[in-house]
């Protein structure tokens, strides 16, 4: 097979080809992002090296011209940067995605594999305790990523009615944790004291990274395609997450912790605004059934299992 990987260089994406490249039925890799990948040297016979932006006729013309069997499309932005803008990131998750499968269409490629998240279901007061992927995309126009993610899923539900021809993996990742992450959830453990919300258990729900990759490899090289929610099993709450580390737990009121954080955003002291109070109280919980159906194996870890391992790796750094 000949994949082509977008975001090639990200955290996922960089893992993703990594473990691509070391399978005996992948003659060829296509690594697309704006940045060097960081693997080139190991696989220099495999892995083609192409800078990109996702959003470019560039982008466009390696999927024309390479002919890959499969586009494993990854890029997008998770983590903005300070100096990002909306628009920017909309441009690269919506605008980006559309012009890879423009691509795809034209070139008559026949399978794409698409990461997605569970961002995209929202933080809701009335989601359902456990989300099945027949759960409507309801996303959140205050958080980008999640807005952006619920209308990539609408995008990709066209090509599918429009362009059947074009089979889809659609992933949609809960919390994706490893050895090495850090991000804005990370941060959230790193803290002395963690802080809840009143009435709320602020549920997460891990993906070990290892697990996920091994997800993304199976379904680039087999003739999968549909819609799966990709997650360990087990729920941890915030309060479980701070007995694990052994750090005291303080449950807030949400207006206490609204204003808090108004606050705090308006001297510059964060970033983050009361639209966070959402992002914790309703944290979405994915139900990994129909995943465990197709590969019954996985994922090995547990959420609770996933979360041990990545504070073991911590501290024997």
């Amino acid at each position: 097979m000949k994949i082509l990987v977008t975001g090639s260089s990200g955290y996922i994406g960089s893992l993703v080809t990594d473990a691509l490249s070391g399978q005996d039925g992948v003659r060829a890799l296509i690594a697309v992002d704006v940045r060097p990948y960081s693997g080139i040297r190991k696989h220099p016979m495999k892995v083609k090296e192409c800078l990109a932006d996702v959003r470019s006729e560039a982008t466009a013309a390696l999927i024309r011209d390479e002919q890959p069997d499969v586009v494993c499309h990854l890029a997008s932005i998770v983590t903005p940067g300070k100096e990002s803008t909306r628009e920017f990131e909309y441009s690269v998750d919506v605008l980006g995605t559309r012009n890879v499968l423009d691509a795809c269409v034209a070139a008559r490629i026949t399978k794409v594999v698409v990461s997605s998240s569970g961002a995209a279901y929202g933080y809701h007061s009335d989601s359902p305790s456990e989300l099945l992927e027949t759960a409507p995309l309801r996303g959140n126009p205050e958080f980008a990523y999640s807005d952006h993610k619920r209308i990539v899923e609408e995008l990709l539900g066209e090509y599918r009615s429009r362009h059947p021809e074009l089979k889809q993996l659609v992933l949609r990742l809960s919390t994706v944790i490893g050895a090495t992450v850090r991000n804005q959830i990370t941060a959230l453990f790193d803290k002395p004291v963690l802080f809840g919300i009143s009435g709320s258990g602020t549920p997460f729900t891990f993906i070990w990274d290892s697990d996920l990759v091994e997800v993304f490899v199976r379904g680039c090289i087999h003739p999968v395609e549909g819609i799966f929610n990709v997650s360990g099993d087990g729920v941890l709450t915030l309060s479980d997450i701070a007995r694990i580390q052994g750090k005291p737990y303080l449950s807030i009121p949400a207006p206490v912790l609204a204003a808090a954080l108004v606050a705090l955003k308006t001297f510059g002291l964060t970033r983050y605004g009361p639209e966070q109070v959402g992002f914790l109280r309703f944290r979405p919980v994915l139900s990994n059934r129909k995943l465990r159906e197709l590969f019954p194996d996985l994922p090995s870890k547990s959420s609770k299992e996933a979360f041990l391992e990545y504070l073991n790796a911590r501290s024997n750094r």
